[in-house]
């Protein structure tokens, strides 16, 4: 399975993808990915042998913002991505959509709609759901059911599956 890592951070969704196909669950194959944080990048580099076919995107919005840049990627099955919570978080200000951070699961939706990629998986926190009383996750869905995708949620607690 070829994947697309959006968000990187230091590569959360990729270290499972490893781990899957290091146990033969799944064959994976990086295409890429997208992180800001120059430390969370020189991590991800230095945890994760990065082949020469493998795009890195930098800044999202940047990079979205060239229709032709999207186009261009590597063709890929799926799609991760942990787009910033803060806007969210109650505990945060909770801007929503009025704060730039808020806006960026929409940069997941303009890649998803050219590459349609078979899978997306994305993760957020729990006050996704409640902001706005709802309304930002309710467009969120939209959104992804706009695209063609069939969408099933659940929030997890970390320490059910063995994170402490």
């Amino acid at each position: 399975m070829r994947h697309l890592e959006l968000f990187a951070g230091i590569g959360g969704f990729r270290q499972a993808l490893q781990l899957l196909h290091n146990d033969r669950i799944i064959n994976f194959e990086s295409v890429g990915f997208s992180e800001v944080d120059p430390q969370a990048i020189k991590t991800y580099k230095a945890n994760y042998h990065i082949s020469n076919d493998e795009v890195e995107l930098g800044d999202i919005v940047e990079f979205t913002s060239v229709q032709e840049n999207i186009e261009r990627l590597p063709n890929f099955e799926l799609l991760t991505g942990g787009f910033p919570c803060q806007s969210f978080s109650i505990a945060g200000k909770r801007g929503g959509f009025e704060d730039a951070r808020g806006t960026l699961f929409f940069e997941i939706a303009r890649i998803a709609r050219v590459k349609r990629p078979k899978y997306l998986l994305l993760e957020n926190v729990p006050g996704l759901l409640s902001h706005d009383e709802g309304r930002t996750f309710a467009a969120i869905l939209m959104a992804l059911s706009d695209l063609g995708y069939d969408v099933a949620w659940q929030v997890l607690n970390s320490k059910d599956v063995g994170v402490l």
